[in-house]
């Protein structure tokens, strides 16, 4: 099989630089563009020194010429600007794996709710697939458009979907409490994220109607087989670079047991090479999925309050951005679905 040609619109970003790190020693992938208005002409290596043997340069993008050179675009840019390029590229047989947030939330009012703008493209966003490959596996080795998850969705999502399916937790009362690295921030030059405001410091942000939480929210609602829920979200910045830790709190049901949470988590991810859960008792550690593709999930029940307490971390550059967005790629391209990414 000949090499999959790629490209990267908005390369200059963190999660720019995570996929530029799996792709260029990706053993089936041949990374041909990389774009940035704002590098545009500049050398990779005086961008990301690390990458001081590639000779790959920033380009402005160009839509016809990535339509003519590649078979995949990866969309590492802003919301909003997604369709810009999605469109052109789809229209011209390019597979596209956009990593903003244009396309995950399937309703265009909550879209609007949550960004203050019309959605760019609501017709296309009818064609999209939500790219969390250990639910939608099925519909991304077809998809044309894969909208990668968020960061903090996908570690809310992987731990409490299948207790959800099963009816081991109820939809009501759930509570998440999020801790994430500064570079889930963005690369970018803001008082609130440099060192002296983020170092030896703690603090939420966005507490309420925070932009993922419709995409939490629809996500775990399907997972239940219901229409909406609502749910408490409290993220926090923490001085780290890179990870997130979620902590999540749900009411058990009837059905729940300590041998019906194994096995529902058995069932959706015994054979996932991407998701571990721990023993019974043990809880994660971020430091475990650093640069990783994993997603780690521990339990406790409280037998004080009655409720269950699971926490997962992941990286947020990888399981939850770019490595995600390369294992949507394998997927779709009929890959070894951990190529890259071990």
């Amino acid at each position: 099989m000949a090499a999959i040609r790629a490209a990267i619109i908005g390369a200059s970003g963190y999660s720019g630089e995570e996929l530029i790190r799996l792709l260029i020693r990706h053993p089936a992938v041949d990374l041909k563009i990389i774009t940035s208005r704002k590098e545009a002409g500049k050398k990779i290596s005086a961008i990301f020194p690390r990458f001081a043997d590639s000779p790959l340069c920033f380009t402005a993008p160009d839509v016809a010429e990535i339509a003519k050179t590649c078979d995949v675009a990866f969309l590492a840019l802003p919301h909003g600007l997604a369709a810009e390029y999605a469109i052109p590229l789809i229209e011209s047989g390019l597979k596209v794996i956009d990593i903003s947030a244009d396309f995950r939330i399937r309703s265009t009012e909550k879209y609007k709710e949550y960004y203050t703008v019309d959605h760019p493209s609501p017709e296309l966003l009818k064609k999209a697939v939500y790219g969390l490959p250990e639910r939608y596996r099925e519909q991304i080795r077809k998809a044309d458009l894969i909208a990668c998850p968020g960061c903090y969705p996908t570690s809310i999502i992987l731990p409490t979907a299948p207790l959800l399916a099963a009816g081991l937790v109820s939809t009501e009362n759930i509570i998440v409490s999020s801790d994430s690295g500064v570079s889930g921030a963005g690369r970018k030059v803001d008082l609130a994220y440099i060192f002296p405001e983020c170092n030896e410091s703690v603090r939420a942000y966005g507490v309420v109607r925070h932009r993922h939480l419709p995409e939490i929210e629809q996500e775990l609602a399907a997972a239940a087989g219901v229409d909406s829920l609502a749910m408490n979200f409290i993220p926090h910045l923490v001085p780290t670079n890179r990870g997130i830790f979620s902590t999540i709190i749900l009411r058990p049901t009837a059905k729940f047991s300590a041998e019906a949470i194994a096995a529902a988590y058995e069932k959706a991810y015994g054979n996932e090479r991407f998701v571990r859960v721990l023993e019974p008792g043990k809880l994660p550690d971020t430091k475990h999925v650093t640069l990783t593709n994993s997603c780690e999930i521990g339990y406790v029940y409280d037998d004080h309050t009655g409720n269950l307490i699971v926490c997962s971390v992941i990286d947020n550059l990888t399981k939850g951005a770019s490595g995600q967005a390369v294992q949507d790629m394998n997927i779709r391209f009929g890959l070894e679905e951990t190529l890259g990414l071990l």
